[in-house]
């Protein structure tokens, strides 16, 4: 029965499952079904806590502003519905797969792309750790004895997306695209059931937030004029968390099927059109279900065991007032829901993080570990990276939605803004090259698109910074110059690196001379074949070579040489203080120092093991040799391996056929046809 070679591997097969071949990787394309729930869960998703956001804002002030919550939502959606259309001209001129950071850098220059991208990968870290600890409200509000471990239950949310993420894009996609159509169904059904109740049949549509009273905040009782501009447009600024994730289709555009533009594009015009629909139904159900939602719970009036007891979501209210009560079948069907799209919604992040990690290691402004594809063709470094950051923040902040929130969407609408100047830029080169006059109406109508686009996300920017700014989104504006900075670094290690590396004349020199060196402890089967190697390789000068740390085995070491007749001179190099490193590593340098053209090569005898605890016995030594030679200039160091009997199955016959896997299998390189492994073992 096949098994796998190596044990070490088992967890990694569970999680992953079997690799994919490289010639496959077209079947993991994606038709439009399911990159709608892949790419477009978190704005879809959003609905489930905008509408909160706003509420939030508004009720510092008490119940006096709640009035301006419909003209805020309609700001939202016409901005929403620009940038959507925005966003398809992006994905029909740059189909690559950068999205705001390739537009940024083709028209704008390195700077420009470089913010995008570090306010892209801010606001993908904070997507997970929003959407995952949204998700985890919405739990605690079916359930709320579960609040005690709202970090854990997180944290866990975060490694199930992860591990489902590293199976493969279209795998994730089954699994999550069933939860989003579930999501869209029920808000929709509730929306509907929802009017019908208020103004078809007079039934009542009573949230059980609507009897509180709510406490307003110091200050905010007596605003006009400019200050209640200010508190309008941050209510606005709170909403706009509704337009996260719309990038995110036009930097995986690579993902979907042929004819990839336009299925992207068809894509985001769903995905505007049904998030811009349950954005609305939510935000008039909360408005004439009478839903009052704080920040803190202590400031509702009439709620007890505030201090204790969590607050239900606005979406949790509403589902308990459509349906008639939090018991009933409806409710958990929108709880559960609305649970798993925002615990998925953070899958947008999942796909988009490590697309993007993957263009900018090709790049070469991340480590190019981010552009290798795992076992399932996906950017798995990229998908653990992600992961780990949102962790930290998840624990940083408890998971507390109204804390992280105030970190959100500033990277996203700072890409958004640089994108849409950027294809303005786009445009006007285009046209300038265009010799068909309605060629250019149509530039002409897309450029006027992203122009206006552009004006509103950058007035929106503003609004953000100015009303986000001490509320903590200092965070992310400290976090995006890091970045930068990082990301420059490390594009100035790899073009130093790539400097020093360009072919030349030197590189080419022979050498004059090749000095082999053998490391010698004892006379025995390692060192007399590390001997054989070194003969066999015929270099001009043969030293072998033993550093004497004990006189009286420097003495047997030299009765043994003589015993077994060996042809090769031993040389001794005295250690007073039992240095085995600095003098072989003195000898070396003093042979490059007398002939700087000869190649220094030194044979280290090592032994191979089968187990891990064998190596903690062994080769020490010889590992920090070669620790330090590495770094020498001129000189080559050659490994020896002498395998002992551990690293070899008991069942070996002798002719290379094995029965089963042994240990030390895959450290000695055994095949498929010599072992008995599955393929991927």
């Amino acid at each position: 029965m096949p098994s796998l070679s190596d044990l070490g591997q088992l967890p990694k097969r569970l999680v992953v499952g079997r690799p994919v071949r490289s010639d496959r990787a077209g079947e993991s394309l994606l038709p439009k079904r399911l990159a709608l729930p892949i790419f477009a869960s978190d704005p879809l998703s959003s609905v489930a806590y905008a509408t909160q956001e706003i509420l939030i804002v508004l009720t510092l002030a008490g119940t006096a502003f709640l009035y301006l919550a419909p003209w805020l939502a309609a700001m939202v959606v016409v901005l929403l519905v620009t940038v959507v259309l925005s966003y398809r001209q992006v994905v029909r001129a740059y189909p690559s797969g950068g999205g705001d950071y390739e537009v940024a850098m083709k028209n704008h220059g390195q700077f420009a792309g470089l913010v995008v991208a570090s306010a892209l990968l801010t606001d993908y870290v904070l997507t997970v750790a929003v959407s995952v600890s949204a998700g985890t409200d919405n739990i605690i509000s079916a359930f709320p004895s579960l609040n005690e471990h709202r970090v854990l239950i997180a944290l866990g949310l975060v490694a199930l997306l992860s591990a489902a993420n590293l199976r493969g894009v279209r795998e994730s996609g089954r699994a999550f695209a069933l939860p989003t159509y579930l999501f869209i169904s029920g808000i929709l059904v509730m929306m509907v059931t929802g009017l019908i109740r208020y103004f078809v049949t007079d039934g009542a549509l009573t949230a059980e937030s609507s009897a509180y009273s709510v406490t307003p905040e110091p200050g905010y009782t007596q605003l006009a004029g400019l200050a209640l501009v200010f508190f309008a447009l941050r209510a606005f600024a709170s909403g706009c968390t509704a337009l996260t994730g719309v990038e995110a289709i036009a930097n995986g555009v690579p993902a979907f099927r042929p004819p990839k533009s336009r299925n992207a594009a068809t894509t985001l015009a769903l995905m505007g059109g049904i998030a811009a629909t349950m954005f609305v139904g939510v935000t008039a159900l909360a408005l004439l279900a009478g839903i009052k939602y704080v920040e803190h719970p202590c400031d509702l009036d009439g709620f007890a065991n505030c201090e204790t007891e969590p607050q239900r979501t606005v979406i949790a209210q509403l589902a308990a007032a459509v349906f008639g009560g939090d018991g009933t079948v409806g409710f958990y069907f929108i709880q559960a829901a609305t649970a798993l799209v925002l615990i998925l919604a953070a899958n947008t992040a999942f796909n988009g993080f490590p697309l993007l990690g993957s263009v900018l290691a090709q790049d070469r402004f991340m480590p190019r570990q981010l552009h290798t594809r795992g076992d399932k063709l996906v950017y798995s470094n990229g998908i653990l990276v992600l992961a780990g950051f949102a962790a930290l923040l998840i624990i940083a902040f408890e998971a507390d939605v109204s804390r992280l929130i105030q970190l959100y969407i500033i990277g996203v609408f700072t890409s958004f803004s640089i994108g849409q100047w950027g294809m303005v830029r786009h445009w006007n080169r285009e046209m300038r090259s265009a010799a068909d006059a309605g060629a250019r109406r149509r530039m002409r109508r897309s450029q006027v698109i992203n122009t206006v686009g552009g004006t509103l996300t950058t007035a929106v920017l503003a609004i953000i910074v100015v009303t986000k700014f001490t509320h903590g989104a200092w965070l992310v504006l400290l976090a995006m110059p890091v970045l930068f900075a990082l990301m420059k670094a490390i594009n100035r290690h790899y073009r130093h690196v790539s400097d020093q590396l360009r072919p030349d004349t030197d590189a080419r020199t022979l050498p004059s001379r090749v000095h082999a060196v053998v490391l010698v402890s004892k006379v025995h089967k390692p060192t007399l074949r590390a001997l054989a190697f070194a003969r066999a390789t015929r270099p001009d000068a043969l030293t072998a070579l033993t550093v004497n740390v004990d006189d009286a085995e420097t003495r047997a070491l030299r009765a043994d040489w003589e015993r077994y007749d060996i042809p090769v001179p031993l040389t001794v190099l005295e250690s007073p203080y039992r240095e085995i490193t600095r003098p072989v590593l003195d000898f070396v340098k003093g042979i490059r120092r007398d002939s700087p053209r000869e190649l220094v090569v030194v044979f280290v005898p090592q032994y191979v093991v089968g187990h891990w605890w064998e190596n903690i016995l062994h080769n020490q030594s010889a590992l920090r040799l070669r620790a330090r030679l590495q770094f020498q200039p001129g000189v080559m160091i050659t490994t020896v391996p002498w395998q002992l009997e551990s690293s070899i199955g008991h069942d070996d016959d002798g002719d290379g056929r094995r029965g089963g896997p042994a240990p030390g299998d895959l450290r000695r390189g055994f095949t498929d046809d010599q072992v008995d492994v599955t393929p991927y073992g």
